[in-house]
């Protein structure tokens, strides 16, 4: 406590925003692990089991862009903690009795959940522009890769997380334990979060909620195409090629899954000495550019791979690690583009506008992951993925050339 009385204020809020953002999602991929588990143990296909996760994805484009309009009219650390009481009220729903644990209940629990996570995450983003000086670019850049980059670790984590608990508590003693911790997390943060954070001087009207600046128009439609590309053979794709086509048991993939995850969080954390070290200084929309179009080779040069038929479990591993560390430079840079763009006068109506972006890329790669494999195999969704990787290369080359 006498560390955290020493911080200056910025940075002691900086701590709680990201601790809160950190707690939500450890509970986050522990729960989807959770879920994804027991209904596999209940003899649901990989298929069914994503479609538990639709509201999920579909909750969350409107609640971006709703959230920033919230954001700017109560403030973000209000949104924020509606976030984490919302998260406790989805885990307190899967605590019934097994006989009412239906398909339709737990998608309105992942419902809920979607809502919780994207007003969690939109708040924390947009926090980081306030706390971080308008002279401090740099800074900036550090702090927003270190946020994002920590949340995909953690999340991870949190895969591993929901097995252990599992396989300890059972499926209600997991639930119950997290649910009792996130409570306490918010209780903490209604306590110590600063008050009024974000909240806009000029209130803007509900139409107001759509973006009217053109950088951040066109980097949210960079970012849908990136997701998309992203989802589009992660989220049904390749688990199910990882079990049926090689053999793979579900430990083997979930616990694959959640080191790539992980792998993916650490180099979204150290994005900008990569990207420094590359192109220098801090990256604008020609760095948005270069590694959208080194990004694009990848899907499809794995594609090829297994069309030929070379080594199909090395082709996909090595591709997807290789995948997983330009993607998350990708993601990183994007993250800090829309924080470096967004007006810090209502800082939230920008951003929750991207992450609704960020969510309907999320949204589509999840519906063509499963449809376009069932109908046309890995293959196919590679070439898709890459497909929207150029699309998203070919408009970020509409971002400003130097980041204000």
């Amino acid at each position: 406590m006498e560390f955290l009385a020493r911080l200056s204020p910025g940075v002691r809020q900086y701590l709680l925003v990201t601790g809160n953002y950190w707690a939500f999602t450890l509970t986050d991929g522990a729960l989807r692990m959770l879920v994804v588990l027991h209904f596999h143990g209940l003899g649901y296909s990989p298929l069914q089991i994503a479609l538990l996760f639709l509201f999920y994805e579909l909750f969350g484009v409107v609640t971006n862009l709703v959230g920033g309009w919230l954001g700017a009219h109560l403030g973000l650390n209000r949104i924020m903690n509606i976030g984490l009481a919302l998260q406790v009220v989805a885990l307190s729903m899967l605590l019934v009795p097994s006989a009412l644990l239906t398909v339709p209940w737990v998608m309105a629990a992942q419902a809920l959940s979607g809502i919780a996570k994207d007003l969690n995450k939109m708040s924390a983003k947009s926090a980081i522009k306030l706390l971080v000086p308008a002279e401090a670019p740099g800074r900036l850049y550090h702090w927003v890769a270190l946020l994002t980059g920590s949340k995909n670790a953690l999340k991870g984590a949190g895969f591993f997380l929901g097995g252990v608990l599992l396989m300890v508590l059972g499926f209600t003693g997991a639930v119950a334990l997290m649910a009792v911790a996130l409570a306490v997390v918010w209780l903490l943060s209604l306590l110590l979060l600063q008050q009024d954070l974000g909240k806009a001087l000029n209130k803007p009207k509900f139409r107001e909620m759509f973006s009217k600046s053109r950088a951040i128009n066109t980097l949210s439609a960079a970012r849908l195409c990136l997701f998309g590309a992203r989802d589009v053979w992660f989220v049904v794709a390749l688990p199910v090629f990882l079990s049926q086509s090689l053999g793979w048991d579900h430990w083997q993939t979930g616990g694959f899954l959640a080191l790539w995850v992980m792998g993916y969080g650490l180099v979204q954390g150290l994005a900008p000495r990569i990207t420094q070290r590359v192109g220098g200084g801090l990256p604008d929309g020609s760095a948005a550019v270069f590694w959208a179009w080194v990004l694009a080779l990848l899907p499809a040069l794995i594609a090829l791979a297994l069309y030929l038929g070379l080594a199909p479990a090395q082709s996909l591993i090595i591709g997807l690690m290789l995948f997983g560390v330009v993607f998350a430079i990708n993601s990183s840079m994007h993250s800090y583009l829309v924080v470096s763009y967004a007006d810090r006068d209502g800082v939230s109506l920008d951003v929750g506008f991207y992450y609704m972006a960020n969510a309907m890329g999320r949204l589509l790669g999840t519906l063509l992951s499963g449809w376009v494999f069932q109908v046309a195999g890995l293959e196919a969704c590679l070439v898709i993925s890459s497909g929207l990787i150029v699309l998203a290369a070919l408009i970020s080359r509409q971002l400003p050339r130097v980041v204000a």
